[in-house]
C-alpha cells in the first residue's frame, strides 16, 4: 500500500543557496528566500515541475457538486485522473458520495483517503486481485462494488468470497455493441441477475454503464436512449427482486455528465450516481472541448449548467526552462514525455518569465515531444531566449498526473505552497 509521505521520506538538504526538497524520484531545488512558499516566477523551484492551481481546483470540486445536488445525483469521482489522495480528500469533504476506481490497488488509496463507498467501475478478476479486495473489506469500512458481466467472472467471485465467509456486492455492466465491457443485450442481463440468486456471497447492487463509448452524429440521442433502457432493467431488477431494495444506476464520464445527470435527475426508487473525473482538474484540450459542448447543451435545452454560473477552470500547468535555440524558428524547451501527456495534443505555451518579469509567448507553437525535450516553433523575430520559462498548459490531465510522484500546488501569484503525493 502506498502511504502519504513522511519526514523519512522527505529530506532536506541545505546549502548557502538553496534548499533540496527530495521529492522521490523528481528532486526539486528550492531558493531558501521564504520557507513559507516558493515562487516559480522567480525561479525558486527546480523546473520542469507539474504545477496545480488551488483556486482552479477548489472552483471546479465546487462547481460539479453544485451541479450534482441540483440534480440530486451522488457524485462518485473518478480516482484515476490524480491518484493524489489530498485531491480525493478534498472531493469527499466537498460532498462527494465517494471515489471511482479502475483497479484494486486504486481502491486500496480511495480507501486509505478516507472514502466510504467505491465504484470499482471494472471486473474485479484474478485471486491477487481478489484477495486485496477482500483485505480492504476486512481492513477498512467501506462500501465496495465491482462490475460483473460473464457468468465465468460470477462464478470466479462466489467461489473466492464464498469460502472467506464475505458477502462481495457486484453491479451489472450493460455495455452497447462495439464498446468495452459489459452485457450486450437486456437478455444478459436478466440472466446474471438470475444467476446471482444462486450465488450466497454475491449481492446484486444495481446497473453499471459507461455511455463514453456511443459516438457519432446521433451520440446524444442515442446516450439518452441507452439510459432509459438501463433504467427500464434496473425497474425490471427490482420488480422481480433480484436486486436491493434501492438500486444503484451509475455512469457519466467527463463528456457526458450532464445528459447523464438529466436522465437520472431526481429518482426515488434508485440511487443514481455519476462519475466524472477530469472535472477537478480540467484542461485547455479535450477536456475544454468537452465543457464547450455540455455548455452549449446547456444554451439549447436551458439546462443547469449556464444557470449555475462560472465554468470549469484549467487547474494544471507544466513549467520548463527554454534551453535551446538551435535555430532561429526553433525553440528546444526541457519538458518532455516524462513530464506532460502528449496524446490528446501537444502542451500549449500559456505565459512566459525572464528575470522574475513577465514576457510575451504570443505565436509559440509545440510541435514535436520527445523523451525529455518539447520542440516549439517560434517567430524568427521573437524574442524569446534560452533560460525563460514558460508555464505550459496540458490536454488530457490523465496522462500527466502519472508521470509525477510528486506535485507542486500554487496560489494564484505562482507561489508553491505545498507538494502532494500521488499514488500510481
Amino acid at each position: 500500500m502506498k502511504h502519504n509521505p513522511t519526514q523519512e521520506n522527505v529530506r532536506n538538504y541545505q546549502n548557502d543557496s538553496f534548499v533540496l526538497v527530495e521529492k522521490g524520484q523528481k528532486g526539486r531545488a528550492v531558493s531558501q528566500s521564504n520557507h513559507d512558499s516558493y515562487s516559480l516566477v522567480d525561479e525558486e523551484i527546480s523546473l520542469p515541475a507539474a504545477v496545480i492551481k488551488q483556486s482552479a481546483l477548489t472552483n471546479n470540486i465546487s462547481w460539479m457538486q453544485t451541479f450534482a445536488n441540483h440534480h440530486q445525483v451522488k457524485l462518485c469521482p473518478h480516482g484515476k485522473t490524480t491518484m493524489t489522495p489530498s485531491f480525493f480528500h478534498q472531493q469527499l469533504q466537498g460532498g462527494a458520495w465517494g471515489v471511482t476506481v479502475a483497479t484494486p490497488a486504486q481502491a486500496e488509496v480511495a480507501a486509505m483517503s478516507g472514502a466510504k463507498h467505491i465504484i470499482m467501475a471494472n471486473q474485479l478478476v484474478g485471486k491477487t486481485n481478489m484477495a486485496i479486495i477482500e483485505q480492504l473489506m476486512n481492513d477498512f469500512d467501506v462500501d465496495l462494488y465491482c462490475c460483473v458481466d460473464s457468468l465465468a467472472n460470477l462464478d470466479q467471485l462466489d467461489s473466492f468470497f464464498s469460502k472467506r465467509n464475505q458477502t462481495l456486492n457486484v453491479l451489472i455492466e450493460f455495455g452497447v455493441e462495439g464498446g468495452r465491457c459489459g452485457c450486450r443485450t437486456p437478455e444478459e442481463v436478466m440472466e446474471l441477475a438470475d444467476a446471482i440468486q444462486g450465488m450466497p456471497s454475491i449481492s446484486l447492487a444495481g446497473i453499471e454503464v459507461y455511455e463514453g463509448v456511443i459516438h457519432g452524429d446521433n451520440a446524444e440521442q442515442d446516450i439518452r436512449a441507452f439510459l432509459n433502457q438501463t433504467l427500464n432493467l434496473v425497474q425490471s431488477l427490482s420488480l422481480d427482486g433480484l436486486v436491493h431494495e434501492k438500486p444503484i444506476i451509475t455512469g457519466a464520464g467527463s463528456a457526458w455528465y450532464d445528459v447523464v445527470a438529466e436522465c437520472l435527475a431526481n429518482l426515488t426508487h434508485c440511487v443514481a450516481i455519476i462519475r466524472p473525473g477530469c472535472y477537478a482538474i480540467h484542461d485547455t484540450g479535450i477536456y475544454l472541448d468537452a465543457q464547450s459542448k455540455v455548455m452549449q447543451r446547456a444554451q439549447n435545452n436551458q439546462g443547469y449548467a449556464c444557470e449555475l454560473g462560472g465554468d470549469l477552470e484549467s487547474a494544471l500547468e507544466v513549467w520548463a526552462y527554454v534551453i535551446s535555440r538551435p535555430e532561429p524558428t526553433k525553440l528546444v524547451v526541457g519538458l518532455g514525455k516524462r513530464d506532460v501527456a502528449f496524446d490528446a495534443g501537444l502542451p500549449i505555451a500559456e505565459r512566459g518569465y525572464r528575470n522574475g518579469e513577465a514576457i510575451s509567448v504570443n505565436g509559440l507553437t509545440s510541435t514535436a515531444v520527445m523523451d525529455q525535450h518539447t520542440f516549439v516553433e517560434v517567430d524568427e523575430s521573437s524574442d524569446i531566449q534560452v533560460g525563460d520559462v514558460i508555464a505550459f498548459s496540458t490536454s488530457h490531465p490523465c496522462l500527466t498526473f502519472d508521470k509525477w510522484r510528486y506535485i507542486a500546488v500554487s496560489d494564484d501569484q505562482h507561489r508553491v505552497t505545498h507538494w502532494v503525493e500521488t499514488c500510481f
